[in-house]
């Protein structure tokens, strides 16, 4: 019998990540669940803040889930959203695995460049 499963291939997950990302209003809605840390945030507030209809914050939500960025939970009537840290830790895995050709020295004050804040 055969599976229906397709095979996980890192490229294509890559590409669909960033082929989601690749919006403006996707993009935003990601960086904003990312701050927002695990907890994340209710459907409505994230397009009441986006200034986005919620029906059209919908869709763009369904994009990044379905391309292993963001994770949704339903709790009763609201759905909560949050951003999928293991998806988003492949893609920049994936990104990153040639970075440095076997040197790492090339390679290492790249995550200097960022400013987390708490």
């Amino acid at each position: 019998m055969e599976s229906t499963m397709k095979e996980f291939n890192p490229q294509d997950s890559a590409v669909e990540a960033l082929g989601a990302l690749a919006h403006d209003t996707r993009l935003s809605v990601f960086r904003m669940l990312v701050k927002a840390g695990p907890d994340g945030l209710i459907a409505g507030a994230i397009a009441q803040a986006a200034n986005v209809p919620p029906s059209t914050m919908s869709h763009h939500l369904g994009i990044l889930e379905r391309a292993g960025l963001v994770e949704s939970e339903r709790e009763s009537r609201l759905i909560h959203y949050r951003a999928d840290y293991e998806g988003m830790r492949r893609l920049l895995a994936f990104l990153m695995e040639d970075c440095c050709q076997g040197v790492p020295e090339m390679c290492a004050d790249l995550f200097g460049e960022l400013d987390c804040k708490a």
